[in-house]
């Protein structure tokens, strides 16, 4: 194993951490499926503090992690 698949399953390992450790911003599953009034996919809900930074390095994170799949792919 290579030292890419090796970052490839640390980032994969820390961006499943830090998707679970983000807030839910809905009602859970029975919001979903009993069908919310109050749900709005498109909201424009501003994060503040700890959840901004998670949010951030949730998105750099995955972006490394795509990165890094298609370079491995192409190389191998």
């Amino acid at each position: 194993m290579g030292v890419l698949e090796i970052v490839l399953m640390i980032s994969a390992v820390i961006l499943i951490i830090l998707s679970l450790l983000q807030s839910g911003k809905s009602d859970g599953l029975s919001g979903a499926f009993g069908g919310s009034d109050g749900l709005n996919l498109f909201a424009n809900v501003k994060e503040r503090g700890s959840e901004k930074v998670i949010s951030n390095i949730t998105l750099i994170t995955g972006i490394v992690f795509f990165a890094l799949v298609i370079i491995i792919r192409i190389i191998k």
